[in-house]
């Protein structure tokens, strides 16, 4: 997406200062504070690629009244318990391939066989669909997000640089 239209969703604003004083406002608004704050269970697969990412997630929460505590799984009791849905906040990393598209509907697809979180938005999927069928790379960067914070997309090298 375009820069400025990524920076109109919320809490993608490059500013981190002024996206976490409105997730602490809304926080507020629901009655919570430094006094009160929300705790939830992180739950993730007892690896350390995943335990690292969670172990992130719940210091940021802290930054916006949430007080999470981590839940480490067995990888062989992870996938069913993501299919029971039985946690709060489930941390999972998705890997992808080289086709972007069977990427977004395997995982985010509302019948896609790897959206083990069962995650369904009819709205995405024809955005999906859309950028699909796009043959205009601009008009199509408009629609996909490429994601730098992945484990599975630093082949790009966009975020890689020498000190020398």
């Amino acid at each position: 997406m375009p820069p400025e239209m990524l920076r109109s969703l919320t809490g993608y604003d490059p500013d981190v200062a002024k996206n976490r004083s409105q997730a602490r406002d809304m926080m507020k608004r629901l009655g919570y504070g430094n006094d009160n704050r929300l705790k939830v269970k992180v739950s993730t697969r007892d690896l350390p690629f995943f335990r690292d990412p969670a172990v992130i997630l719940i210091d940021q929460l802290k930054e916006v009244y949430i007080s999470g505590e981590l839940e480490t799984i067995d990888t062989t009791n992870w996938f069913p318990k993501v299919m029971r849905k039985d946690y709060v906040v489930g941390l999972n990393l998705s890997g992808s391939g080289p086709d972007p598209d069977q990427n977004l509907y395997l995982q985010y697809g509302c019948s896609g066989e790897l959206n083990y979180g069962s995650y369904c938005n009819p709205e995405l999927d024809k955005l999906v669909e859309a950028q699909s069928i796009e043959g205009d790379q601009e008009k199509r960067k408009e629609v996909v997000t490429i994601m730098v914070n992945s484990i599975s997309n630093g082949w790009r090298m966009e975020d890689v640089w020498l000190d020398r």
